[in-house]
């Protein structure tokens, strides 16, 4: 988790928060969401998260929505992390959505 959450604040990514879902849902136990202004950004972030895991010897499983640079999810198994465009998070407000997990913004919070 460190590895993306680093990869993401290389790139300037905005308002990165992590979800603690694991008391409210069985497919994953993090999502970790962040977002850029423009699709560049949103690709850039997502591009610099999969070349830290490459450099790590590690392979990211899933990628959707890549093309479009409006909302990058990268499934990671235990995390889902979502790169979203700005528009397109103020839109779903995931935060808002899985209201009952834990929100954090640090990583020193998961200790």
């Amino acid at each position: 988790m460190k590895l993306i959450w680093e990869a993401m604040l290389e790139k300037k990514a905005l308002d990165p928060v992590i979800l603690d879902v694991r008391s409210v849902s069985g497919v994953t136990d993090f999502f970790l969401i962040c977002s850029g202004n423009t699709p560049v950004q949103v690709k850039a972030i997502a591009d610099n998260i999969d070349d830290k895991h490459e450099e790590a010897g590690l392979v990211c499983p899933l990628k959707e929505g890549y093309a479009e640079g409006r909302w990058v999810l990268m499934d990671f198994g235990n995390m889902v992390v979502h790169v979203m465009h700005q528009t397109e998070r103020d839109f779903y407000a995931l935060e808002k959505l899985w209201h009952d997990a834990k929100m954090m913004r640090d990583l020193d919070e998961l200790k």
